[in-house]
């Protein structure tokens, strides 16, 4: 940029401008909404160089910065599950796209390898594997364990230990697992997960965390402890929830209509025969999860409350 460029504003913008884009690149963390607005910023300027200095050179570069500032845009619709355009109301998504592809695949991997069969260890796996996903180690309290599992929490502790698939410290019984404090809880390990083992997964410690929330919010939901939902009715809000599109209906990965989700997939996960699946979708219909489902061809279709969008797969 020229010293002598004017007027002195255009020079001024410029300046700032450079100064706004390195401040930046120094950020801890991206915000995509801040690069929108700065590669707006640029547009703009570089525009009026072009004008002032007749620069054909300028003109494209305006126009370079003008379609980054649309695709970060739509980049960042993507990731908080918004109109591109603007339109119907923003939902806060607790989970970002990529997030939630991670949210799916540690629930194919309980799915496949839970050591148990019935839906109350299948739910402890779940959240004990969010817990220890990335070392193998991961710490739960007696609030937790009761909060998942209610009455069967000390049973089926204890069947993951015996099995092999959990190892509590040698001084620590199921028993006193249940009686953690947050201030001192429980520290298990899940031998599978040991950094010694191949690696299922692939995230980092922020998006473990992420996951790990997200999961406790579903199976913590208000009103499905108001229905006295069991393990795999909650089950079945996890894996809804997951396999949503940003409006909420049910689907597939790659499917934009949300045409449903194939039975005996989310059976299996849910420790259900197929044709138990049903009933459970219309307890969550009850706690207002789901607005509706139906399960004819082999498929359950349905689309999430408007209250649970926030906890939405983002398919």
């Amino acid at each position: 940029m020229p010293d002598d460029l004017q007027p002195d504003v255009l020079r001024l913008e410029l300046t700032e401008l450079g100064d706004a884009f390195r401040a930046y690149q120094q950020r801890p963390e991206p915000d995509l909404a801040v690069l929108a607005e700065l590669h707006d910023r640029k547009a703009r300027a570089f525009a009026a160089w072009a004008a002032v200095t007749d620069d054909a050179s300028l003109r494209e570069e305006a126009d370079r910065a003008a379609a980054a500032a649309r695709t970060t845009r739509e980049m960042n619709a993507n990731r908080l599950g918004v109109p591109v355009d603007g339109s119907g109301p923003a939902v806060e998504r607790l989970l970002t796209r990529g997030q939630a592809v991670h949210a799916r695949s540690v629930l194919e991997h309980v799915r496949v390898g839970s050591p148990l069969p019935e839906a109350g260890a299948r739910l402890a796996v779940l959240m004990l594997t969010l817990r220890a996903a990335r070392a193998g180690i991961g710490n739960v309290t007696g609030q937790d364990l009761s909060g998942w599992l209610q009455g069967d929490a000390e049973r089926v502790l204890q069947e993951l230990v015996d099995v092999g698939w959990l190892r509590l410290p040698e001084d620590v019984s199921a028993d006193d697992a249940l009686t953690s404090r947050p201030e001192e809880p429980t520290q298990v390990t899940v031998p599978s997960l040991l950094p010694a083992e191949p690696r299922p997964f692939s995230f980092g410690k922020v998006t473990r965390a992420r996951l790990s929330g997200w999961a406790q919010r579903v199976v913590g939901d208000r009103k499905l402890r108001k229905k006295k939902a069991g393990a795999a009715t909650r089950l079945l809000a996890v894996y809804t929830a997951a396999h949503s599109h940003p409006a909420g209906r049910l689907g597939d990965a790659g499917e934009d209509g949300g045409d449903g989700l194939a039975l005996d997939t989310v059976a299996s996960f849910c420790a259900l025969r197929p044709e138990e699946v049903a009933e459970h979708a219309g307890l969550l219909v009850t706690a207002d999860w789901l607005t509706e489902a139906d399960t004819a061809g082999g498929r359950l279709r349905g689309r999430l409350a408007e209250r649970v969008l926030p906890l939405s797969g983002l398919l």
